[in-house]
C-alpha cells in the first residue's frame, strides 16, 4: 500500500530503537532535536596511525577529530608529557579540532619533532584518548662509497653479490641493473635474495659479460641510490664439473622464524649447484594451506599472506639435482599483537538502570587488561560504589545521574596494543515523539494497517494508544501494539476510522501525537480487457470498467507490452475502454490497463492477435488446439497474522485445457532479492490460500497456472507483505567439536539458512564443558560458524551446546554433543611384533599391544606396513612397493591375518599404532619367507596355422612362477559346435616354449588349456581356441607365382609384348634412307639451320654419337644399308631420330646419286606398325 512505503523507514527506524531500549542500553536516534539536546561525553572520530612516518619536505600533520556535546577540547602529550602548543610558533591546532599542524617555513627540523604523542579529547562528561602515535620522519642516506674490486670466481662456483643498502626509514625497495640501465634477467640460476643480494646457483662464462649495480629506490623521497658496479671474471675450464645442491641463504640445516598472527610470512631458500637445484617446499606433519600459500621468485620464496596460528610449525625446503638432495628445516612461530574477541562499546543508561562494558581481547602471548577512566588508571580515579571491575568487564549497578564518563580499556603484550573508548553516559530525557504530528492515513478496506508513533525517552516511557480520546489503552483483539510504539490494526473496517492517539509517559513526563485513519473501498475493475483477436483493417476495442472509492479520484493508464501505449491519431481511448481501429501487425500485442488511485493501483492485461481474414472460419477456429493458459491477475492479501496471508487471485483464461494446479511463488527483498522461489502448489479449483509464511521477511507473491499443456506466464507480483521477527525456530545443524592442533578443539556446525534467521543480528552462543569433570559451562557468542577453543589438554571429551539468537530472542538449544580436543603422536609403539603359521599366501601375525592411554587420541588401529624385498625365484625382479593393512584389536593379546602375499618371496614388516592424526614410532621389524605356491598363467599364449594340417602354438612363462617351474601342461580336445571331443595331454619341460601339433582333420577346431606347474602343482589354466582355418581360406594364402592359370596368362601376355617389339624393329629397318630433296619441301623447324651450299642440316642431342650396328629385317636377315655413312662425308654422326628416320649431314661432294627411300615419318608406336604393314 503506499501509506505503508511512506512510512515504511519511519516504522522500521522506530521498531530498532524500541528494541534496542528493551535490550538495555539504549540507543540513541539519529535525529537532530535529539542529538541538539543531548549531552554526550567525547568520543575520538579520526586520529592518524600508530605508526606515522612523515615526508621531510612536507608539513606534518597530526590528525585528531572527535565529537561531543559540549563540543570537546584538546590537548596533547608528547613522549609522556604535556605539550605546550602555544609556546612554540611553528605548531598550531585546527579549530574545532584536535589536529595538529607544525610548518617549517621559518625554519626548523622535523627531526626535532620526533616522538610519542597521545591527543585527550575533553568536555564536561568524561575525556577520550587517541592511540599513541609514533612520528618519525621518513630518512633516505647516501650510499657508502666504496671501491669494488673485480669479481673473480670459477666457471660452475656459486656466487652472492652483497647489496647491503643504506638503512633508509621506511627501508628501501632493492634491485638490480647492469650499466646501460637494462635489469638483470633472473631465473632459477640467477635471482635476488629478500635481503637484497644477488644470488648465482652457479656462474656460466657469459655471466662475465655484464656488470652488476644495485639500486635502492626510497618511497618517500621518490629517489633512487646506486651502489658501485660489480665486474665479473669467469675463470674457465674445459670441462666443467658438476656439484651436489648446498644452501647459500639460509645456512645450516635448520633455522626458526617468528611472524605475527594476520602478517605475511616469507621464507625462502636459494641453493647453490650445478646442474641448478630446484627447489621444493613441504609441511610437516600437514599439508602446506593451497588457498593462503604463494611459491615466488622461481620457487625460492614461501609466501603466506594473513598468517594464523594453523600456520606455525615445521616447514622443509629441499634442492635437488641429479647428483643430490638437501634440506632444511625453518620452525616457523606465530605469535599475536592483541585482536579484539569482544570491543567495548557505548553504553547509554537511564538512571538506576544496569549495564556493563567488556572488553575480551586475545594474542600470543595473552595479552593484559588495563582499565582507565577519563584517561586515569581505574585503580586512582575516585571509588564509585555503582561500578564493579571483574577482569574484563566492568559492571554498573543503579547508575546515577553525574556519573557518565569515558573508559579506556588498554590490551597489551610485547608486540603491540589496542586502546578503547567506550563512554558511559546517564541521560535523562523526558519523553519526545519522533514522527510528523497531526498525520492522515488512508487504508483500504480490510487490509491490515499500521499506526507509526515512533519515540524517545530515558528512561524508557510507557506507550499507550487510545482511539477518539476515550477508553483505556487499545491492545488485544482486532489491536496490537508492538514495543517500538506501532498499532497494528489487523483487519481495517468502516468502525475503525477516527483519530488515534499514542501517549509516551515516563516519570520525567510525557508526550503524545496523533494519526488520523480513514478506511477507504478498494478498487476494482470489475471488467477486465478480453483476449480477442481481430482481422486484419477491423476494429479492435479492450474493455477497462472500474469501481472505487468515491473520495478517491482514479485514473486510467494503458501500455502496450510493459511500454507506455502513445495513442497518436489513430487509437481513441475513453473512461472505460481503448479503440484500435484499422487493426495491422504492428498493433498486435499485450495491452495492459493501470487504474491508479492514491493509495492502491492494480492491473489487467489482455492479448490482442491479429489475423488473415481465412484464419476467421469457424472450421478452423473450432479446430485450435489447446494452449497454455494465461497468468492469473488481480493478486489481494488479505487476513493478515504473524507467520500468514490469505492470497487471492482471479484465474486467467484455461485456452481449452482446464487449469489442473496453481503455483505459489515469492520473492524478498532481503537475502536474495530479485530471486523467485517455489512457496506451495495448490489445486486448480482454488483461488484463495492461506500462505505459510516465515518471520522477518519482506515478501511479494506471484501464481503461475498450470494445464496438460504447461505453464502460464507469472502474474504480475503481489503487493509486499512484512512478517514481523520472531526468534529463531531451528537448531543449527552439523554441531561437532574436533582438534585441529593437539592443544584445541574446533567447535564448528552449519549456519542458519537466511530464511531460518527470523529476526537481525543473528549469532550464536556456543557452549562447552570437560566432561566427567565438575567444571561450570564456558560460553561465547560468535557471528560465524566456527569457534576455537584454545590451550587445552590433549584428547579429552567436551559436552557441547549450542543456540541461535536473534533481536527478538534465543531460539531452541541444541541436543549435547560430545567432541573432541586434539590428538598428539602416540608415545608407544607396538612391541614383539612376529610372524606363525606362514603360508604361500598368508601368514599370522603377533604383537604386544600399547596403553590406550599412550595413543594420546582415538585408537584408530594398529596399522600393519609390510612390502615384497625379494623372490626366492633366481633372476626375478620385483617392485618394492609398501602395502598398509589395519587391525581394530583392543584384546590383551592381539593378532591378524596378513592375506594375498606373493608365493616364494621375502617379506619385511613393521608396525604403528594410529589414531585420526597421527601414528607412532614403528615396531621392531620382521622378515618372513612365504613358501612356494602353484604358479600363475603364461604371460601369453598364440595359436598360428603353419600349413593345413600343422597348429604352432607359442607361449611365454608366467610373470609370478611362485616357485620353481617344473614345466608346462597343455590340456586340448575338438570342438565341434556344442559337441567336443575326449581330451588329450601333453607335458613339457620348463625350457620349452613352443609346440607343433599334427591336425588330421584340416576343418576342426580345438581348444587348449595350457599352465606352468611347480612342485606343489598345476597354476591357473590359460584357455584359447584355435581359429576356424577353412580349405579356401588356406588356399589363399597360398603363393600365386605357382598356380598353372598365372603361369599361362603370364605366357601370354610376354607373346604379345613380343610381337610388338618385332613389328617395331620391321618398321625401323624400313625407314633407313630419306632423300634430301623431299626432305627440303618440308617445313623446317625452328632448330634446322641451312648451310651455305643449300644443304640442310638436321640437329639433335645424340648429333656426335656414331651409329651403333645396322637395322634387322622382319625376316630375321641382316642386311646392310645401300647407303655407306661414309659416302656421305663426315658420316658417324648420325642417328635415328624418334620416329625412326635417319638424320644426318648431306652434302654435294660427294658424285654419288641420290638413292630415294622410304620417306615414312609416323611414329614407331605400335598402331602405326600395324597400319604400314598393311
Amino acid at each position: 500500500m503506499l501509506w505503508q512505503d511512506k512510512h515504511a523507514a519511519l516504522t522500521f527506524m522506530s521498531l530498532l530503537l524500541l528494541l534496542w531500549q528493551e535490550a538495555a542500553p539504549i540507543e540513541v536516534p539519529e535525529d537532530p532535536k535529539i542529538q541538539q539536546d543531548l549531552k554526550q561525553p567525547p568520543t575520538i572520530m579520526k586520529q592518524s596511525v600508530k605508526n606515522y612516518i612523515v615526508d621531510p619536505r612536507d608539513n606534518i600533520i597530526i590528525e585528531c577529530e572527535a565529537k561531543g556535546n559540549p563540543v570537546p577540547t584538546f590537548s596533547w602529550r608528547r613522549n609522556g608529557k604535556f605539550f605546550n602548543i602555544g609556546k612554540d610558533p611553528r605548531v598550531t591546532m585546527r579549530k574545532r579540532s584536535g589536529t595538529l599542524e607544525i610548518g617549517f617555513r621559518s625554519g626548523g627540523r622535523p627531526e626535532d619533532y620526533e616522538g610519542e604523542y597521545q591527543c585527550f579529547a575533553t568536555n564536561d562528561f568524561g575525556v577520550s584518548l587517541s592511540n599513541k602515535i609514533l612520528l618519525r620522519v621518513s630518512k633516505a642516506p647516501l650510499w657508502p662509497k666504496e671501491v669494488l674490486e673485480p669479481v673473480s670466481v670459477t666457471e660452475g662456483s656459486p656466487l652472492v653479490l652483497p647489496c647491503n643498502p643504506p638503512p633508509g626509514l621506511p627501508p628501501p625497495f632493492t634491485f638490480w641493473m647492469d650499466s646501460n640501465m637494462s635489469p638483470i634477467p633472473q631465473d632459477k640460476r640467477v635471482s635476488m635474495g629478500l635481503n637484497g643480494d644477488l644470488y648465482f646457483s652457479n656462474v656460466l662464462a657469459q655471466d662475465a659479460n655484464t656488470d652488476y649495480s644495485c639500486k635502492a629506490r626510497f618511497l618517500f623521497t621518490h629517489t633512487i641510490q646506486e651502489k658501485n658496479p660489480y665486474k665479473l671474471k669467469v675463470q674457465t675450464n674445459r670441462k666443467v664439473a658438476e656439484s651436489t645442491p648446498t644452501f647459500l641463504s639460509p645456512s645450516g640445516s635448520e633455522s626458526s622464524k617468528m611472524v605475527l598472527r594476520d602478517e605475511q610470512l616469507l621464507l625462502e631458500c636459494i641453493a647453490a649447484g650445478l646442474p641448478t637445484p630446484i627447489i621444493k617446499w613441504f609441511k610437516k606433519g600437514g599439508e602446506l594451506p593451497g588457498q593462503k600459500v604463494k611459491f615466488e621468485n622461481f620457487n625460492k620464496t614461501l609466501k603466506i599472506v594473513s598468517v594464523s596460528e594453523e600456520d606455525a610449525g615445521e616447514y622443509v625446503c629441499m634442492a635437488n639435482n641429479h647428483l643430490g638432495t638437501i634440506r632444511h628445516s625453518i620452525f616457523v612461530q606465530v605469535k599475536a599483537a592483541p585482536y579484539w574477541l569482544v570491543k567495548p562499546s557505548d553504553q547509554v543508561l537511564a538512571p538506576e538502570e544496569t549495564g556493563r562494558l567488556i572488553c575480551r581481547a586475545n594474542g600470543n602471548p595473552k595479552p593484559h587488561i588495563e582499565w582507565l577512566v577519563n584517561g586515569q588508571p581505574i585503580e586512582s580515579s575516585p571509588t564509585n560504589p555503582n561500578r564493579q571491575v571483574l577482569g574484563d568487564t566492568i559492571i554498573f549497578r543503579s547508575v546515577q545521574i553525574g556519573s557518565s564518563a569515558v573508559y579506556q580499556c588498554n590490551a597489551s603484550n610485547e608486540h603491540g596494543y589496542l586502546l578503547a573508548n567506550a563512554f558511559v553516559n546517564v541521560l535523562d530525557l523526558p519523553p519526545r515523539m519522533l514522527g510528523p504530528k497531526n498525520q492522515l492515513i488512508k487504508v483500504i478496506k480490510n487490509n491490515r494497517t499500521f499506526l507509526d508513533c515512533p519515540f524517545f525517552g530515558s528512561p524508557l516511557p510507557e506507550l499507550r494508544w487510545f482511539k477518539n480520546g476515550q477508553g483505556s489503552g487499545l491492545d488485544g483483539g482486532q489491536y496490537r501494539v508492538y514495543i517500538n510504539g506501532t498499532l497494528e490494526i489487523k483487519r481495517a473496517q468502516a468502525e475503525d476510522e477516527g483519530t488515534y492517539t499514542c501517549v509516551a509517559s515516563s516519570i520525567l513526563g510525557k508526550a503524545e501525537n496523533q494519526v488520523r485513519l480513514e478506511v477507504k473501498e478498494p478498487t476494482r475493475i470489475i471488467q477486465a480487457p478480453e483476449h480477442q483477436s481481430a482481422i486484419r483493417g477491423s476494429t479492435a476495442r479492450f474493455t477497462c470498467r472500474v469501481t472505487s472509492d468515491p473520495s478517491l479520484p482514479v485514473s486510467v493508464a494503458w501500455m502496450k507490452d510493459d511500454k507506455p501505449l502513445y495513442l497518436g491519431w489513430r487509437l481513441k481511448k475513453d473512461d472505460e475502454s481503448l479503440s484500435i481501429p484499422n487493426v495491422n501487425e504492428g498493433d498486435e500485442g499485450t495491452y495492459t490497463c493501470t487504474v491508479k488511485s492514491e493509495i492502491d493501483q492494480l492491473s489487467a492485461s489482455a492479448r490482442l492477435t491479429v489475423l488473415e481474414v481465412a484464419t476467421l472460419n469457424p472450421s478452423v477456429s473450432s479446430a485450435l488446439l489447446p494452449a497454455r493458459p494465461d497468468p492469473p491477475m488481480d493478486l489481494d492479501l488479505s487476513d493478515p497474522a504473524a507467520r500468514s496471508v490469505r492470497l487471492t487471485w482471479i484465474p486467467g483464461k484455461d485456452h481449452r485445457s482446464p487449469i489442473t494446479e496453481f503455483l505459489v511463488q515469492f520473492e524478498e527483498d532481503r537475502w536474495e532479492p530479485g530471486r523467485w522461489q517455489n512457496l506451495s502448489s495448490y489445486p486448480g479449483d482454488l483461488n484463495s490460500v492461506i500462505l505459510q509464511l516465515a518471520p522477518f521477511v519482506n515478501y511479494q507473491f506471484r501464481v503461475i497456472a498450470i494445464n496438460s499443456v504447461g505453464q502460464s506466464d507469472p502474474s504480475r507480483p503481489s503487493p509486499r507483505y512484512k512478517t514481523t521477527g520472531a526468534a529463531p525456530d531451528a537448531i543449527p545443524k552439523g554441531l561437532r567439536g574436533w582438534g585441529s592442533r593437539k592443544d584445541n578443539m574446533e567447535i564448528t556446525w552449519e549456519p542458519l539458512l537466511d530464511l531460518e534467521r527470523n529476526g537481525p543480528n543473528l549469532h550464536y552462543i556456543v557452549w562447552w564443558r570437560r566432561k566427567d569433570v565438575e567444571e561450570e559451562w564456558n560460553n561465547v557468542t560468535i557471528l560465524g560458524a566456527k569457534h576455537v577453543v584454545h590451550n587445552t589438554e590433549i584428547y579429552v571429551p567436551y559436552e557441547i551446546k549450542i543456540q541461535a539468537r536473534n533481536e527478538f530472542g534465543a531460539g531452541p538449544e541444541s541436543n549435547m554433543v560430545i567432541g573432541y580436543s586434539g590428538e598428539d603422536k602416540p608415545t608407544d609403539a607396538p612391541t614383539d611384533l612376529r610372524v606363525s603359521k606362514v603360508d604361500s599366501t598368508k601368514v599370522i601375525i603377533h604383537w604386544n599391544p600399547v596403553d590406550l592411554n599412550s595413543v594420546q587420541g582415538e585408537f584408530k588401529e594398529y596399522r600393519l606396513y609390510y612390502w615384497r624385498e625379494s623372490s626366492q625365484v633366481p633372476g626375478l625382479v620385483v617392485i618394492k612397493e609398501k602395502k598398509v593393512k589395519g587391525f581394530y584389536s583392543t584384546t590383551v593379546k592381539p593378532s591378524g591375518m596378513l592375506s594375498d602375499l606373493v608365493p616364494y618371496s621375502n617379506y619385511k614388516m613393521f608396525m604403528v599404532v594410529a589414531n585420526n592424526r597421527f601414528e607412532s614410532q614403528p615396531s621392531n621389524t620382521v622378515e618372513f619367507t612365504t613358501k612356494e605356491g602353484v604358479p600363475d598363467a603364461p604371460r601369453f599364449f598364440k595359436i598360428n596355422r603353419r600349413s593345413l594340417d600343422t597348429i604352432h602354438l607359442e607361449w611365454a612363462k608366467p610373470l609370478e612362477p611362485n616357485g620353481i617351474l617344473t614345466g608346462y601342461q597343455l590340456k586340448y580336445q575338438t570342438v565341434n559346435g556344442s559337441k567336443v571331443g575326449p581330451f588329450q595331454l601333453e607335458t613339457f619341460f620348463p625350457n620349452v616354449t613352443e609346440f607343433f601339433l599334427r591336425v588330421p582333420d584340416r576343418s576342426s577346431r580345438y581348444k587348449f588349456f595350457l599352465s606352468a606347474l611347480t612342485q606343489v602343482g598345476k597354476g591357473e589354466d590359460y584357455a584359447e581356441e584355435s581359429p576356424h582355418f577353412t580349405n579356401e581360406a588356406y588356399i589363399d594364402q597360398v603363393d600365386i607365382a605357382t598356380q598353372g592359370w598365372f603361369i599361362g596368362l603370364m605366357c601370354a601376355i610376354a607373346l604379345i609384348i613380343l610381337i610388338l617389339l618385332i613389328v617395331c624393329f620391321i618398321k625401323r629397318s624400313r625407314g633407313g634412307k630419306y632423300p634430301v630433296r623431299d626432305k627440303k619441301d618440308l617445313p623446317l623447324d625452328a632448330v634446322d639451320q641451312k648451310d651455305q651450299d643449300g644443304s640442310f642440316d638436321y640437329h639433335s642431342d645424340e648429333d656426335n654419337k656414331p651409329l651403333q650396328g645396322s637395322q634387322t629385317s622382319l625376316d630375321g636377315n641382316v642386311k646392310e644399308s645401300d647407303d655407306s655413312l661414309v659416302d656421305y662425308g663426315e658420316g658417324g654422326d648420325g642417328q635415328f631420330n624418334e620416329d625412326g628416320s635417319f638424320i644426318g649431314q648431306y652434302t654435294v661432294k660427294k658424285d654419288k646419286d641420290e638413292t630415294e627411300g622410304n620417306e615414312s615419318s609416323e611414329a614407331t608406336s605400335p598402331v602405326n606398325a600395324i597400319y604400314s604393314l598393311g
